[in-house]
């Protein structure tokens, strides 16, 4: 009988489920926004995967949860941290990094990592949504631009402006001021990209770069924070593995391959 596990991560911005078999295939996988009701979206993410799987929940055998709402998900065998789910995430897309930088809704995080994906030292910065995807969230609606689009924008930039702070409350009264004097688009959201790509390597750097890095987070979908922080690294970032956007579902397909461990014992 075919081993099914489903990994679900449920972040603050976002809810991914992943199913795989004992072939480590994926199945079926969804994300959604995750909304006030973190339980009632990791219903509806599981719901879709399994429907994209073309399967019933009386056919999966194990499931895991993570995220920042790992402990609302109803359906759950066990939970385990983020930590630990996007490690082993990466790793299985990624054999040979060693270094993560995870950038989500909530906080920005930097691991170093064994082999097997066991962490070894992590730090962590959850200040003021700093390095993080709520403070892109937030200059996206100050300068009404769709947080889709503000990555493609800040490419064009030939003249970035500095912004000091990644503090939102800061930063906000520091992009007014620039828009004040004129200042292309572009070249604001530039300058926010470089200070979040800064912070955010500064972490990095604390528990140590070892040989490739690898991006996680909902943060590796924007093309602008990605290219600062690959200039400020002076290395390609590794994400978004072989089409299966690796980076964004690092979390639950991590899960999943814990799960499986567990359902095949």
């Amino acid at each position: 009988m075919s081993v099914v596990v489903a990994g679900v991560d449920v972040g603050a911005y976002t809810t991914k489920v992943v199913l795989l078999n004992e072939k480590e295939e994926v199945l079926g996988r969804a994300l959604l926004r995750t909304g006030g009701d973190l339980s009632k979206a990791s219903e509806e993410a599981y719901r879709e995967a399994l429907e994209a799987a073309d399967l019933s929940r009386s056919a999966v055998n194990y499931v895991v949860s993570t995220g920042f709402g790992r402990y609302l998900v109803p359906f759950r065998n066990i939970q385990v941290t983020d930590l630990t789910a996007h490690a082993r995430g990466i790793v299985h897309y990624f054999p040979q990094v060693r270094s993560i930088l995870d950038i989500g809704n909530q906080s920005t995080r930097a691991f170093r990592i064994e082999p097997n994906g066991r962490v070894k030292v992590f730090r962590l910065n959850d200040k003021c949504a700093a390095g993080a995807g709520a403070f892109l969230l937030r200059v996206a609606r100050y300068l009404e631009v769709p947080l889709e689009e503000i990555g493609a924008i800040a490419l064009r930039s030939q003249d970035p402006q500095v912004i000091s702070s990644v503090c939102a409350v800061l930063a906000e009264t520091e992009i007014i001021n620039q828009i004040s004097a004129g200042t292309k688009l572009e070249d604001i959201l530039k300058g926010a990209f470089t200070a979040i790509a800064d912070q955010s390597l500064t972490l990095l750097r604390r528990v140590g770069v070892e040989s490739e890095v690898a991006l996680s987070g909902g943060v590796s979908k924007n093309p602008g924070v990605v290219k600062s922080l690959e200039e400020g690294l002076g290395q390609r970032l590794r994400y978004n593995a072989e089409g299966e956007e690796g980076s964004l579902y690092a979390g639950a397909v991590g899960a999943a391959l814990l799960g499986l461990v567990r359902a095949k014992r």
